[in-house]
């Protein structure tokens, strides 16, 4: 068989298996846009011809990155309302910055941030915000991979009347409109462009819906089969939100109505319980792990340690964008992070972390089967990597994930 493209002679790094899945010469044979053969490069390239050759020696060739959380669009107020404190972050920061933006800005703001991001080697992208419906444009004509949705909530227009320690008063009005909106988008791009377009439903937290709009939310993702990403358990603040309005807590009132399964994907969970936290993890739900966005924002860290322990799925995603998007400063915090919070240098290796932006990213959005690892049939969504060039030895690759770009490649 003669392919279309073939990457030969790098350190291919799979992400197959409990590890990394180092081949140490590899190749990568592509037809269309789809991984036909991956192994030794002497093998692939007896078995088989190509069209086109990449010469990758020295370079890493392994899969794209999956940012599992990300605003795109909030890159138009990059570094703007930090050093707040986390209590009136939202309300008294960006939610005033945010309301003087239009639908255009939000648009280009997005645009941006997709090109920063594929630069650092990101190439699916689950990316939840409002108006999505223009924004998946930019996913469409950039050639990304894309899980959207909108962000769903009944805020006041006017949110300089919020007092988080009150009751928030929700306007139904607003929330119909923006749920309108996401299924529109679910019904016009769910799986289009030979489905690199999927959609999901997008409840911004439980505090910024009535139970009767987190309600009809899971009833048309249910009926569209499609699944949901949500904040959840964010802030202190969510949590007497929900409590003031339903007399339980974030995690329960998503038990109670049946959110809690393999279709939600639930950022940050920074302020659960423990017990709330096994709930979530045992339930087949994701979490969505930004460390750098809520240490910004909340000077917090999420239970993502506990999560994992409890065998749940962790993604990695790099949330609203405190200062750049790139994976690379999102695993290496994550990782730094951890290793301080435990005072264990042995928490979160590398070789963890990269996974957590590979293949268990992939499987928190539903996709470990088509993409996040380099494996016959799956999606030839790949980087190729140059490593530093001071003297590394090529076994040292499997304990590095900073690897400086001078190079990507990628394959859709």
């Amino acid at each position: 068989m003669t392919l279309d493209l073939m990457i030969h002679g790098g350190y291919v790094i799979t992400m197959e298996g409990p590890g990394t899945g180092i081949i140490n010469r590899g190749a990568v044979g592509i037809k269309g846009n789809k991984i036909i053969a991956v192994g030794e490069e002497q093998d692939v390239m007896n078995r088989y011809t190509a069209h086109r050759y990449i010469e990758a020696k020295g370079k890493a060739v392994m899969p794209g990155f999956v940012n599992v959380h990300m605003h795109t669009g909030d890159a138009i107020v990059r570094s703007c309302a930090q050093d707040l404190p986390g209590k009136i972050w939202r309300f008294k920061g960006i939610l005033p910055l945010l309301g003087v933006a239009r639908d255009e800005d939000f648009a280009a703001a997005s645009r941006l941030n997709i090109v920063e991001a594929l630069r650092s080697g990101i190439t699916t992208f689950g990316d939840y915000y409002s108006p999505m419906t223009e924004i998946v444009k930019n996913h469409i004509q950039l050639g990304t991979r894309a899980v959207v949705s909108g962000m769903i909530n009944e805020l006041p227009p006017d949110v300089s009347v919020v007092e988080v320690d009150q009751l928030i008063p929700l306007d139904p009005a607003v929330g119909q409109r923006k749920l309108t909106d996401n299924r529109k988008l679910v019904q016009e791009y769910h799986e289009s462009f030979g489905g690199r377009i999927t959609c999901r439903y997008g409840p911004h937290s439980a505090a910024m819906c009535s139970e009767e709009m987190l309600r009809e939310i899971k009833h048309l993702a249910d009926q569209d089969g499609v699944g949901i990403f949500t904040h959840l358990v964010q802030t202190k603040e969510e949590v007497t939100q929900t409590r003031l309005r339903t007399g339980k807590t974030p995690v329960a009132l998503l038990e109670s109505l049946g959110y809690l399964n393999k279709k939600l994907l639930a950022a940050h969970m920074t302020y659960a319980s423990l017990d709330e936290v096994e709930l979530v993890a045992r339930s087949g739900a994701a979490l969505a792990l930004c460390s750098t966005s809520i240490s910004v924002v909340r000077g917090a860290l999420p239970p993502a340690q506990e999560f994992a322990g409890f065998g749940g799925c962790v993604g990695l995603g790099t949330d609203q964008v405190c200062n750049c998007t790139n994976m690379f400063d999102e695993m290496k915090y994550a990782a730094l992070i951890h290793k301080y919070k435990n005072h264990d240098a042995t928490i979160f290796p590398s070789w963890k972390i990269l996974r957590m932006a590979t293949i268990e990213a992939a499987r928190a959005l539903c996709m470990e089967d088509t993409i996040g690892s380099l494996r016959e049939g799956k999606l030839a969504d790949l980087i190729i990597l140059d490593p530093p060039r001071d003297g590394v030895h090529p076994k040292a690759l499997e304990k590095i994930t900073n690897f400086g770009v001078e190079r990507m490649v990628y394959v859709s």
